[in-house]
């Protein structure tokens, strides 16, 4: 078979402190069925014993590529691996996941069979105790092809599949500085920057890429106080989407101040009552956006009667409908 018939594939893996599950992740990628590719396993400075279990499992294929680095995050692994990539695609699976043996071969064929750059598998998740849960994003029932805008719109609408860990794309379609550091949601970020380089995109109806759910080690008391930063990640990623799609797509635009709404009433839904401050900028922002767009977001047709209902109360009495929220959540789960 000729050289170009079988292009190399780079596959990244970002570990950090993860023993117990990256053994299965990695086998899995070397049991592909599509065997002409290089791993790049990036040690994130993990102290448990994850970069020694990396060079061990570099002796067993030479395939493995090790890198340790300093702690810095996903991101920073993802950017360290993407420089020193050689493959004509990548592909990425995070440490805890597992993928099914033939995934990046269907990958690279359904590429190859619709002339894209790009293609997507659909996935699943698996708690701890090996149960399924619920599908975050339906899978075609057949291979479709999707151009930028209407994959744009399924990701704006909550539909649509974010993960590059989903995905073989063409490794001169990123950019140069990669994902987004300091930043979570960084696939949403760099994938939406990127889809106008991307162009098109095949969605495979299987779903070959496993994500296994890992329950967080948090307290019960942490995890009532705690505000994660995605939250206000997600507010900027949607002005981010904005302007991109001012830009590139403005047939999207009431879809995208939908998604804008929409991240900002999770952020008012989640953020601590005691954080709802004068002196808490972004939140004294939100609540101004809210009520300076409350007219235009009543003529949406994108946006639900519910969310409508939601923006309304916000922008009245934020404080006092995040006391009355929290309050029936209290008595429905009692």
């Amino acid at each position: 078979m000729k050289a170009k018939d079988t292009p190399l594939l780079t596959i990244i893996v970002p570990a950090y402190n993860i023993v117990p599950y990256l053994s299965r992740c990695i086998h899995s990628i070397t049991a592909q069925t599509y065997e002409h590719l290089e791993i790049l396993l990036v040690d994130d400075g993990s102290t448990d014993g994850t970069g020694e279990l990396c060079d061990k499992l570099a002796e067993e294929d030479s395939r493995i590529k090790v890198f340790h680095k300093e702690n810095g995050g996903s991101s920073s692994a993802r950017n360290l691996a993407l420089k020193h990539a050689s493959g004509q695609y990548v592909g990425f699976v995070d440490s805890d996941d597992y993928i099914d043996s033939h995934m990046y071969e269907r990958l690279l064929e359904g590429i190859r069979k619709f002339k894209v750059s790009a293609a997507q598998t659909g996935r699943d998740e698996i708690d701890q105790e090996g149960c399924r849960l619920p599908d975050i994003c339906e899978p075609p029932e057949e291979p479709v092809l999707v151009e930028s805008g209407d994959f744009l719109r399924e990701l704006l609408l909550h539909r649509g599949d974010c993960s590059f860990c989903t995905k073989l794309v063409r490794r001169d379609l990123f950019p140069e500085e990669g994902f987004p550091m300091g930043k979570l949601n960084e696939d949403f970020h760099l994938l939406v920057r990127m889809l106008g380089r991307i162009e098109k995109l095949v969605s495979l109806p299987e779903q070959a890429y496993h994500v296994f759910y890992r329950v967080g080690s948090n307290s019960r008391k942490e995890e009532k106080t705690a505000f994660s930063r995605v939250f206000g990640d997600s507010v900027e990623n949607a002005d981010m989407v904005m302007e991109i799609v001012k830009g590139q797509y403005p047939a999207l635009e009431e879809t995208a101040f939908r998604f804008g709404i929409f991240q900002r009433l999770e952020y008012l839904l989640h953020i601590p009552i005691q954080q709802m401050r004068a002196d808490n900028k972004m939140y004294c922002d939100i609540v101004r956006y809210m009520r300076k767009n409350w007219l235009r977001s009543m003529g949406n047709q994108v946006l639900t009667g519910k969310n409508k209902v939601y923006h309304t109360l916000f922008a009245i009495a934020p404080k006092t409908l995040r006391r009355l929220h929290a309050a029936w959540r209290f008595r429905a789960d009692g």
